[in-house]
């Protein structure tokens, strides 16, 4: 079982411009397979964008995807932690900010990111949760 967030992140970024569109944003978590992406500029962090972000704060009210920017849906200023926090802090911070996933941060720059499918399949790897996480996705 890890102690640090290094040990169970999914390191590398996922990243975009805070200027681009929405659909671009979409196409790379599609290409990626991920359910969200950092939004960056110059290496540093400047929100997280997630899938349901995109659905609920821009498409559901009649947004263009192709005219809306990354930035103007994404959480702004996310909830970070770095690669020698410990887990528990990682925890700790999803439980009392209710988020699915936390960037990773070291000296300003995003290194990756920590989500509960990273820490299922770390601390619980039999559960539900676990077995999902670690299963290629399902195209349907």
């Amino acid at each position: 079982m890890a102690t640090l967030v290094r040990e169970v992140m999914t390191a590398g970024v996922a990243a975009v411009r805070p200027d681009a569109s929405l659909v671009e944003a979409a196409q790379l978590m599609r290409a990626q397979d991920i359910g969200g992406v950092l939004v960056a500029q110059d290496d540093r962090l400047i929100g997280v964008l997630t899938d349901r972000d995109i659905t609920l704060r821009a498409v559901a009210d009649g947004a263009d995807p192709l005219t809306v920017s990354a930035q103007a849906v994404c959480t702004l200023s996310p909830v970070c932690v770095g690669p020698d926090d410990t887990v528990e802090t990682a925890i700790s911070l999803m439980r009392k900010h209710a988020v699915r996933r936390l960037p990773v941060v070291g000296d300003g720059r995003p290194l990756g990111v920590v989500s509960l499918g990273d820490l299922a399949r770390d601390l619980e790897p039999g559960s539900v949760l676990g077995e999902i996480s670690r299963a290629a996705p399902d195209r349907v």
